[in-house]
């Protein structure tokens, strides 16, 4: 599987952009597809994620009621709005997805197979 994350940019805080990643080679289908973030200076930490078959869905609570992870239409693609984003969100932003995850590892990157190439969310003013 190959992960293609895309849609950062810079933007103004309190503005709102929306993350694609898209899936070649094979469809979600039974995975768990995430999003990590690494920030100038500061360790890689998870954001938010998916699972695909049942849609629930889990945030870090520095996102949580500001971001929100959802499906596609199409069966290889996840998305992440991200509204009302701070300085504090600028960091690269990297989608991962993976099987058979329980719960408790759904926010440790070791549980995840495939992982795409970043993209950079900048806000500034």
């Amino acid at each position: 599987v190959q992960l293609q994350a895309s849609g950062g940019g810079l933007v103004q805080p309190g503005g709102s952009l929306r993350l694609s990643c898209a899936a070649s080679g094979r469809t979600f289908g039974s995975y768990s597809v995430a999003w990590f973030r690494q920030g100038p200076g500061k360790e890689r930490e998870f954001v938010a994620v998916i699972r695909w078959n049942s849609q629930i869905t889990y945030y870090a609570d520095s996102v949580k009621g500001r971001f929100t992870i959802s499906r596609g239409d199409a069966a290889n693609t996840v998305y992440l709005q991200m509204d009302s984003l701070k300085p504090e969100d600028t960091a690269v932003y990297y989608c991962a997805a993976g099987s058979r995850i329980i719960t408790s590892n759904l926010r440790q990157e070791a549980g995840y197979d495939y992982w795409g190439q970043e993209t950079l969310v900048t806000v500034s003013s």
